[in-house]
């Protein structure tokens, strides 16, 4: 091994390190700030209520992997919901609601949709 190995490893290993954890730190802060915008633009905007159409519905699964101290794999499996209104003039909005909420939807449902920025509220199906 040559002096010169000893100085790569010496020197530019610690400063790779502090790079990768400042990017890791980054992400966590670009993450917070994102959330909070989103919560901020939510609050911002009046509670809505509108005459809308279920257009579709789908799902997002996702699943993580665990390792424990015995090398066992564990797997978790989460499930996000989404529906998808078409309002009066003919646009389109997608929000994510509650597994309960999304059982209780159907394609092709009528009704008062309520909302707040991003935020679903709720939606009165029409008898």
């Amino acid at each position: 091994m040559s002096p010169f190995d000893n100085f790569l490893f010496d020197y530019f290993s610690p400063i790779f390190m502090i790079i990768v954890f400042c990017l890791v730190i980054g992400g966590f802060i670009f993450s917070i700030v994102g959330s909070v915008k989103t919560t901020r633009y939510n609050n911002s905007q009046p509670v809505l209520t509108i005459w809308s159409k279920v257009v579709t519905k789908r799902t997002n699964v996702s699943s993580h992997t665990h390792h424990d101290n015995d090398n066992m794999h564990h797997t978790s499996h989460s499930t996000t919901y989404y529906v998808t209104f078409e309002v009066e003039s003919g646009d389109r909005m997608e929000f994510n609601v509650s597994a309960d909420e999304f059982g209780l939807l159907v394609e092709g449902d009528t009704g008062r949709l309520t909302f707040q920025g991003t935020r679903y509220k709720g939606f009165e199906r029409e008898m």
